[in-house]
């Protein structure tokens, strides 16, 4: 009787397993590569929202915002988090 409850499990903790390694590890360590992104964002970066908007980071406030300006005089404040992508990014400035 016991051996077969045991039996039973098996398959539901298999299941649980190939779940954990198929969605739900990629889940985190995609978090965490963004995680990293947004907190490597410096002025100059160009980067792209979450709504599809394309600028460059103008200024890096606190309060996990950032400052983007679209065009020429056009500057938004945006959730660090809502930025999707970095297209391209600044060269850290040279120490002397």
């Amino acid at each position: 009787m016991e051996g077969s409850a045991i039996a039973q499990f098996v398959p539901l903790i298999l299941i649980f397993a190939i779940m954990y390694f198929l969605l739900i590890r990629p889940q985190q360590k995609k978090v965490k590569e963004h995680q990293k992104m947004v907190s490597a964002l410096r002025r100059g970066d160009q980067v792209v929202t979450q709504g599809g908007l394309i600028g460059k980071v103008s200024k890096v406030k606190e309060n996990n915002e950032v400052e983007v300006e679209l065009a020429e005089g056009v500057k938004v404040r945006v959730v660090q988090n809502t930025i999707a992508q970095v297209i391209s990014k600044t060269e850290p400035a040279a120490e002397s």
